[in-house]
C-alpha cells in the first residue's frame, strides 16, 4: 500500500492541480459571462503564471520521476505537450482562444500525468 500510494503521489498531485485548473478556467469563463466586474480579480495574468510555473515545477517532478521509474517516453511527452499549450496560451489575448488552448494544454498534461501513473502500477 506505501509502495503504491509513493508511486501515486506526485501524480496525484499533479492531476488535482491539473483540475484546479480547469474548475478555474471553467468557472472563469462562466462567472465573466454572468459578472463582468470580476474579470479583473481572476484574469489577473499572476494567477496563470504562477499556475504555469506550478505546472512546469510539478511535471518535472511527477513525469520525469515517472520516466525514471519506467524508462516510457510518451507520458512525459504528452505531459510537456500540455504544459507547451498551456505556456502558449498566456501569449494569446484574453478570450475564446486563450481559454481554449488552456483548457486543451491542461487536458493533454493531465492525461500525461494519468499515463505516468498508470505505467508504474
Amino acid at each position: 500500500m506505501t509502495r503504491v500510494w509513493h508511486k501515486w503521489r506526485w501524480d496525484g498531485l499533479g492531476l488535482s492541480i491539473a483540475g484546479l485548473c480547469l474548475l478555474h478556467c471553467l468557472i472563469t469563463t462562466v462567472l465573466l459571462a454572468v459578472l463582468a466586474s470580476a474579470s479583473g480579480l481572476l484574469l489577473d495574468p499572476v494567477i496563470h503564471e504562477v499556475g504555469l510555473f506550478l505546472a512546469i515545477a510539478l511535471g518535472i517532478l511527477a513525469l520525469g520521476k515517472g520516466f525514471r521509474d519506467h524508462g516510457l517516453f510518451m507520458p512525459a511527452t504528452i505531459g510537456a505537450l500540455g504544459i507547451g499549450m498551456m505556456g502558449g496560451a498566456l501569449t494569446l489575448p484574453h478570450g475564446g482562444m486563450e481559454i481554449a488552448c488552456t483548457v486543451m494544454g491542461v487536458i493533454f498534461l493531465g492525461f500525461g500525468h494519468l499515463l505516468n501513473h498508470r505505467a508504474r502500477i
